[in-house]
């Protein structure tokens, strides 16, 4: 699916307003990345949910393996609806109110239980791809074997897009039954950052640049190889895993991947479902626009399809 050609007038003028707060310079310079994934262990910034979510959805928090888990859930009628959302925030950073908003609204409006992994961030010695996607992987297992893989979904956005797909492998290769979904929301899939299309898009990319998503994704791969699928799964065959919703703006350098992630799945006939929004910039369904409107419905209709009656 493609969106409109044409913008609308708050997604024209969101560009400029995300330059003003200079996340592309930061982006632009690994030494400014890390330093500012170093700050962040002295002050680290908050994970908690807004209190005002508790209006519409139930909240729990548990703590497993030292992470918090929080569950968000409907507040009307039991569902067996499940799903996991991985947050982005290119490795270095927390989950932020517009994740939450997100995550309360897809519970409210789709009876969804959903739940959030608190995961450890770059440069933390435990924020691995070896350790964080095993760690996902097993409680994302643990809610395939209550409620099966016909009910469960995966979402993320960017790292957390990377993060979701790179679980769906390895839920695979261990012979879970797969999640029935994948979303994946502007996600990096190739952690070499190599692909020259890239770079054709970067000039007009208002948010992101390559040197710092490459410098923490060189401490995020920890031992593994770059092209372990754990770290970049582009590298992972696609049979087996669920079915793929792929949300993508081409004001987006992950736009490139975007377009490998499409190509494969032709090539090895892998059901994918890609909402291509042209002029829109990254992780756009989470952002207040009406682009960012049309993508969270087309979500909340994954969400819903193929559930079993309760």
């Amino acid at each position: 699916m493609t969106t409109p050609e044409r913008a609308s007038a708050l997604s024209r003028i969101l560009p400029g307003i995300i330059g003003l707060l200079g996340s592309k310079r930061m982006f632009a310079s690994a030494d400014r990345t890390m330093r500012r994934a170093r700050e962040q262990l002295v002050r680290p910034q908050s994970f908690a949910p807004p209190r005002s979510l508790e209006r519409h959805v139930d909240v729990s928090i548990r703590h497993e393996n030292g992470w918090p888990i929080y569950t968000v859930g409907p507040r009307t009628g039991a569902s067996s609806r499940r799903a996991v959302y991985i947050h982005g925030g290119a490795w270095i950073n927390e989950i932020s109110s517009f994740h939450w908003r997100l995550i309360a609204d897809f519970a409210a409006s789709t009876g969804t239980e959903i739940t959030v992994p608190i995961y450890p961030l770059v440069p933390r010695a435990e924020a691995t791809a070896e350790n964080v996607v095993g760690v996902i992987a097993d409680l994302a297992a643990s809610i395939v074997a209550r409620v099966g893989g016909r009910n469960v979904v995966l979402l993320g956005d960017s790292a957390g897009g990377t993060i979701a797909l790179s679980v769906a492998h390895l839920l695979r290769d261990r012979g879970v039954p797969s999640p029935r979904d994948v979303v994946l929301i502007s996600p990096v899939i190739d952690m070499r950052f190599t692909d020259p299309e890239i770079y054709r898009i970067e000039p007009s990319d208002p948010w992101l640049d390559v040197p710092g998503p490459r410098a923490a994704g060189e401490r995020w791969r920890g031992d593994l190889d770059i092209t372990d699928s754990r770290v970049s799964p582009a590298f992972g065959p696609l049979g087996g895993l669920g079915r793929i919703s792929l949300f993508t703006g081409t004001r987006d350098i992950t736009h490139a991947d975007a377009i490998t992630l499409e190509r494969k799945a032709a090539e090895e006939e892998h059901p994918l479902d890609v909402h291509r929004a042209p002029g829109m910039i990254h992780v756009y369904p989470l952002l207040p626009i009406p682009e960012g409107a049309a993508a969270r419905e087309a979500i909340r209709q994954v969400l819903r399809r193929d559930a079993p009656i309760d």
